[in-house]
């Protein structure tokens, strides 16, 4: 079992940062892929970006790329998302979740792949 708790989240300007952390509990979290996804109001949620087990492989959706990084330390059981120059469209609930994925499976990019969830946390950028 795996649980996974987000912080960070806040109220930001457009063009400013934020970092999302996400801390997993449970021994088995260092070999399991981690995502980030987030859920806009009145939207389906999104995939935002993956990270596989060792941190080496990673994908973004365009939405994303080149602002967002998504990172972990296993160490510390803990997966960031470093969101960079915000748009009022990021503008979402974002919620960390984690795969039972074999170590070198193709990384998970839709909800159903993965297994647990955290309770998310809001994302809110002013224009």
């Amino acid at each position: 079992q795996v649980q996974l708790v987000e912080s960070g989240g806040g109220l930001v300007q457009a063009g400013g940062s934020l970092r999302l952390s996400c801390a997993a509990s449970g021994r088995t979290f260092s070999t399991y892929a981690m995502g980030w996804f987030r859920q806009a109001p009145g939207k389906e949620r999104e995939f935002a970006t993956a990270i596989d087990w060792s941190g080496g492989r990673t994908y973004y959706a365009d939405s994303v790329r080149g602002r967002f990084t998504i990172s972990r330390d296993s160490a510390k059981n803990t997966v960031y998302l470093q969101m960079n120059s915000l748009k009022p469209e990021d503008t979402a609930v974002y919620y960390c979740a984690c795969a039972r994925t074999g170590r070198w499976s193709p990384l998970p990019l839709g909800r159903e792949e993965y297994d647990y969830w955290g309770q998310g946390t809001q994302v809110t950028v002013s224009s």
